[in-house]
């Protein structure tokens, strides 16, 4: 695994945009480091013969229902709790900018 370093911090809160300062960005340096570093810890367990489980407690389930289709809204109602829209559809702010 490579090291993290400033580097990958700036370029993460920029894609987060997370605004933070530089004592911010040290204390967030710091607790992602040491997140990675028990990851890495983590990584050396061997766990050969160790049964997968999505939870873990057995006792844990998720309740499934079937997926039945309803009434959906009439466009104009689900239109009037938009903050903004267009063409009857939802405007939302750009997130993802092009570069050519």
């Amino acid at each position: 695994m490579s090291k993290f370093n400033q580097e990958d911090l700036d370029r993460l809160t920029k894609l987060s945009r997370i605004a933070c300062n530089e004592a911010e960005k040290k204390v967030l340096f710091e607790k992602l480091s040491n997140v990675l570093v028990y990851i890495e810890q983590l990584e050396q367990i061997d766990t050969t013969g160790v049964k997968e489980c999505n939870h873990v407690l057995e006792t844990i389930s998720n309740v499934m229902r079937e997926d039945i289709v309803g009434e959906t809204l009439p466009r104009e109602l689900f239109l009037e709790n938009a903050p903004s829209h267009v063409g009857g559809m939802i405007r939302v702010p750009t997130v993802i900018k092009a570069n050519h």
